[in-house]
């Protein structure tokens, strides 16, 4: 009887046991919220700094990563870490880094128009996602892997790569790593070169376009691009091979 009731007991225990060590084992994805306060990145057509985009939008994905079985952490919310390289370390025991930006366009196409009784800055001319990895990273094999997989993911979520940042313009001319899914080489980067992991950079969007700015203000698109990009990473670090 103490027999069957100790299998008995065994056997409830077994599927805790399983998920206790999944989630000790799960992969473990950086998202690091681009920029900070001081030095808060682009400004938005309608005057919002490209950091609150970026902290919005990484809260998003560290959401729907942890719900799709990743474990994450979020790096650089407070908005006070200025040390590029800080972040880089502070992944160092992550399996993959995710560095999430929001997009600008070359000064020289930049326009002016009102917005609340202030001129604004903004350019229309451009519109749409963009990845970028480094060749300089040392697992230059799983970066662009993931960054295809999540340009993929974003694509069939109806989201399209804007592919201007491979045109021979000064302050361009990025190569594309994978056209059709928007992943470009930026070798220099220092967040991308320094990462002791698989490193993608994530432009989600144009916010000096007016539309674009509106779409990404919208949480129903945050949760869309934060929904792609989760299950694009959890395609490529599922099985990885790197």
């Amino acid at each position: 009887m103490r027999l069957i009731v100790y299998n008995r007991a065994v056997r409830a225990l077994f599927p805790l046991l399983l998920c206790a060590a999944a989630s000790a084992h799960a992969t473990t994805v950086a998202v690091d919220v681009g920029h900070f306060i001081e030095e808060p990145g682009a400004t938005s057509a309608r005057g919002r700094p490209e950091f609150e985009f970026n902290r919005e939008l990484a809260v998003e994905i560290d959401s729907a990563a942890r719900r799709s079985g990743l474990k994450t952490m979020l790096i650089g919310y407070d908005g006070f870490m200025s040390e590029l390289t800080a972040r880089t370390a502070a992944a160092r025991n992550a399996d993959f880094f995710l560095a999430v930006h929001h997009d600008s366009v070359q000064p020289h196409f930049l326009e002016t128009w009102e917005y609340d009784a202030v001129e604004r800055r903004f350019s229309d001319r451009y519109s749409g996602f963009s990845l970028f990895i480094s060749r300089k990273n040392g697992s230059l094999k799983g970066s662009r892997a993931c960054a295809s997989a999540i340009g993929e993911a974003l694509r069939g979520a109806g989201f399209r790569p804007s592919l201007y940042h491979a045109d021979p313009i000064p302050g361009e001319n990025k190569p594309f790593a994978d056209k059709t899914n928007g992943v470009h080489y930026y070798d220099n980067l220092i967040v991308l070169k320094t990462a002791r992991t698989p490193a993608v950079l994530l432009e989600a969007g144009v916010i000096l376009n007016r539309d674009e700015e509106l779409k990404m203000r919208s949480e129903e698109t945050r949760k869309r691009i934060a929904g792609a990009v989760a299950q694009g990473l959890g395609r490529c670090l599922g099985g990885r091979r790197f």
